[in-house]
């Protein structure tokens, strides 16, 4: 199949399975959502099974698949003759092995982009059987129709293999061990981990979601008054790859989506208003969710202070790839109201409208 049908398969396959799980949950009484088989495990497994190939095997395209031109011309320096030297001297210690191995051992880059296809999809699946075990396919769903999980899939696939492997850390928070070399393996697929990372760490230790909230709004102050101070500031943390996410000045085909966003603020605002009045107005009491909300939030504050950077996307990326899971939690793994289940559609459908929105209308 040509690379430029590849999205809107895609999104045509996860509209039509969310429409049709969404109305099974729709026939189905207050409160039997966490006592049901919601997951059907099976559909999920073969879905993932499906896309993993799908995806994988996708034709080598940089027009449609940008960074798959890129990724090509590295993995062929090592085809065609460099010797691989595993080497920690590199900005993603675990990546930049894995590929240069696979091209000095002659294996079909086709082998190497399956196995990246297999580590976010199935790892991402894992996660939401972890965290919604009786509602795994809902969970792996709405994660499908997330805004960005399509182009981390294809084309920015160091990023979200890591965010793949980060969801399973969220998801294994309570073993300590498990977490920490989960954190670490996803660190080493992508140096931006560092900042979901922190956050998860500082919400280890204190989730005060009242904290939280006015520490987001002071962010989305600076923000909107066009503070570029922090910019500068994470830059010297940095590599320079790095720095360039944070330049004003780079000039890129996605330079347009810098800037102050109300659509991206508005987008990451939602499970954040929505999680604070739970826990805060409604006093629902969840350890886990508290602990995912705070992290979310605070990964979140970092796309504000960098708002104005040349690749705001990917930096916003580094909060939104726990958004699908925090916005779903309340609604599947908590009980605070007999409105919930209805709410529950609109939610999922609301969610993948944006991206299809975003997608069909505003980028086309």
């Amino acid at each position: 199949m040509s690379a430029q049908y590849y999205q809107p398969v895609y999104l045509l396959i996860v509209t039509v399975l969310t429409y049709f799980v969404c109305r099974w949950y729709n026939e189905k009484v207050i409160g039997d959502i966490g006592r049901t088989k919601a997951s059907h495990s099976l559909l999920a497994l073969l879905l993932a099974t499906f896309l993993i190939l799908f995806i994988g095997f996708r034709p080598l395209s940089g027009m449609y698949f940008v960074d798959m031109a890129g990724y090509n011309l590295n993995y062929m320096v090592f085809y065609y003759g460099n010797p691989f030297f595993f080497t920690w001297d590199t900005e993603n210690y675990l990546f930049d092995n894995i590929l240069p191995w696979f091209g000095a051992n002659l294996i079909s880059i086709d082998w190497f982009f399956l196995l990246i296809a297999f580590i976010y999809f199935g790892l991402m699946l894992w996660a939401c059987w972890k965290i919604f075990p009786k509602d795994t396919l809902l969970a792996f769903l709405v994660y499908l129709g997330a805004f960005s999980t399509f182009s981390y899939g294809t084309n920015g696939i160091k990023a979200g293999a890591a965010a793949s492997i980060f969801l399973l850390a969220l998801a294994y928070r309570k073993n300590k061990i498990l977490a920490v070399v989960l954190l670490w393996i996803s660190l080493g697929f992508h140096h931006s981990m560092l900042a979901p990372i922190a956050a998860y760490i500082v919400a280890s230790f204190y989730r005060k979601p009242k904290y939280y909230l006015w520490g987001w709004l002071l962010c989305l102050l600076l923000a909107a008054g066009h503070v570029t101070f922090f910019m500068g500031l994470f830059s010297g943390f940095t590599d320079e790859h790095g720095a360039n996410y944070l330049s004003t000045e780079v000039e890129d085909a996605v330079r347009n989506v810098s800037g102050f966003r109300p659509d991206f603020i508005l987008y990451s605002a939602v499970p954040i208003f929505f999680g604070y009045w739970l826990m805060v107005k409604k006093g629902i009491e969840s350890e886990t969710y508290n602990f995912l909300w705070c992290t979310y939030t605070l990964t979140n504050c970092m796309f504000l202070l960098c708002t104005y950077g040349s690749f705001i996307n990917r930096i916003a990326y580094l909060s939104w790839l726990m958004l699908p899971i925090v916005l779903l939690y309340p609604f599947v793994n908590i009980s605070w109201g007999k409105g919930q289940q209805r709410y529950l559609h609109y939610v999922v459908y609301g969610h993948l409208f944006f991206t299809l929105f975003m997608q069909f209308v505003y980028y086309a």
